[in-house]
């Protein structure tokens, strides 16, 4: 063994002891060191970041050296995302159990995809389970651990593609995608993944066809849906939205699949955390019919906290993933009735993810991730009722769950200099609160999404604080 190693081996626990003590404090000053510290982004450029001025180490000097020289270079750069007040994206931190869970996740370091070595799966099995009685879905939907959202989506429409095989009996896991012909993608409002996923898939991004919402509004048009279903030649996949990103918008699910009485598509609903309003009884009825999809997306390191990278994906026909995803290899083992994982992902390995989730759902069950949830909404509505009340701000839509979408009152100069006058709004806010920029029915504008168990109203108290002062100078 290199003697490096072999020190460090004999060392380790008081250099996991030291790591957990960083860690502590690391944890510990989340709610007062800067969200967006500036010293990381004066270092984003070729010329300035810092790969280049620290070349490959030919001696290593073991672990204690490693922490240190982290600890001096590189964690004064890192953001605050784990914390109340970082509102960009759609980010959750890290319950105190999911910690527990992913320190123990590396630890056991397994690969949870084989039943020939089983508890990883048994164990992924388990949280799938109770993750789909969570969500309200039915005994029908199977799951499986992938690493986010965009991998749930891509998943989801990978085994649609296979279902539009079988609708026009070919198979194009098997004949490739050519076998299908031109494929129609209907959706209202679809995240920036859905094309991505297609791309990948050999669908092609103008497989995606855009249909018209309700008036000022992101949820699709019923009417508008079933009037491009009537022009659809032959089977075709709709993507319905449950939550969509700048103002949590829902498609009206049930609506949606009464349409499948007269029209033949795949429903795939991409719920990456609008999921998470059926943990809320005041909001439950926003996901009413996600049950009755043939794929759904769930991203977990957005409103469940537990550490990236973590999402789940739902399906009624895992006979139909397995057939897209199976690793035919005599070391994996048969197919089988109910297939290994290995045969349902893009991934031959993926380390024990689901522990994260097993831990936090096991430590708070429903009522704690419930409490989490209606805190974030109750968050997110005293922003939006701060923002409507500010002259220079202008709230772009309701507050409908967790996100504000808002802009300037003021929008001399048009859209180009709307923009850069937030992009100076946002980056005077950064080490106060993290926001992030979006477009919203052609307005430039911003949004803070509110997804972390630790933000409080103290932390929305503060925010506002923050944000009326810049905004008022912009």
């Amino acid at each position: 063994m290199h003697p490096q190693l072999a020190t460090d081996l004999a060392q380790l626990p008081s250099l996991l002891a030291e790591t957990g003590r960083r860690a502590t404090a690391f944890l510990d000053g989340l709610g007062e060191r800067p969200v967006i510290p500036s010293r990381a982004l004066a270092a984003t450029g070729p010329a300035t970041g810092p790969a280049a001025a620290y070349p490959l180490p030919e001696r290593g000097e073991g672990l204690a050296a490693a922490l240190a020289e982290f600890g001096q270079r590189w964690e004064p750069r890192l953001s605050s995302s784990a914390g109340p007040r970082y509102f960009g994206f759609v980010t959750g931190g890290v319950t105190p159990a999911a910690l527990a869970g992913d320190w123990l996740t590396a630890t056991v370091d397994q690969n949870s995809n084989s039943s020939m070595d089983p508890a990883g799966q048994q164990l992924e099995r388990e949280t799938v389970g109770w993750l789909r009685e969570a969500f309200g879905l039915g005994a029908a939907h199977h799951g499986a651990f992938v690493s986010g959202a965009t991998m749930s989506n891509t998943v989801g429409l990978a085994i649609a593609r296979e279902w539009l095989g079988e609708r026009l009996g070919v198979s194009p896991a098997e004949d490739g995608v050519g076998a299908l012909g031109r494929v129609r993608v209907l959706s209202g409002s679809a995240h920036s993944s859905i094309a991505k996923g297609l791309s990948i898939l050999g669908l092609g991004r103008t497989a995606l066809t855009p249909v018209a919402t309700l008036a000022d509004r992101e949820a699709v048009d019923p009417s508008a849906l079933e009037q491009a279903l009537r022009a659809v030649d032959g089977p075709c996949v709709v993507v319905a939205n449950a939550g969509t990103v700048n103002t949590v918008d829902f498609d009206d699910l049930r609506a949606i699949a009464a349409l499948r009485e007269r029209y033949d598509f795949w429903l795939h609903v991409d719920a990456a955390f609008g999921a998470f309003a059926a943990f809320s009884p005041e909001h439950e009825q926003l996901v009413a019919g996600l049950d009755s999809a043939d794929s759904v997306c769930v991203d977990l390191h957005k409103w469940l906290n537990v550490p990236y990278d973590s999402a789940v994906q739902f399906t009624r026909r895992p006979d139909l993933q397995a057939r897209v995803f199976r690793n035919a290899a005599a070391y994996l083992g048969p197919l089988g009735e109910d297939p290994d994982l290995v045969h349902l992902t893009p991934e031959n390995s993926h380390r024990l993810r689901a522990l994260a989730a097993w831990f936090t759902l096991r430590a708070y069950g429903r009522d704690g991730h419930r409490e989490i949830v209606e805190r974030c909404v109750a968050g997110a509505r005293a922003l939006g009722e701060a923002v409507a009340a500010e002259p220079v701000l202008r709230l772009l839509a309701p507050v409908r769950l967790n996100v504000v979408c808002f802009t300037l009152a003021d929008q001399s100069g048009g859209g180009e200099a709307v923009a850069e006058r937030l992009t100076a709004l946002a980056a005077a806010l950064g080490e106060e609160a993290f926001l992030t920029p979006t477009v919203h029915a052609g307005h430039p504008a911003l949004r803070a999404a509110f997804s972390n168990w630790r933000t409080t109203s103290a932390d929305v108290e503060r925010t506002v604080g923050a944000l009326v002062e810049a905004a008022r100078k912009v």
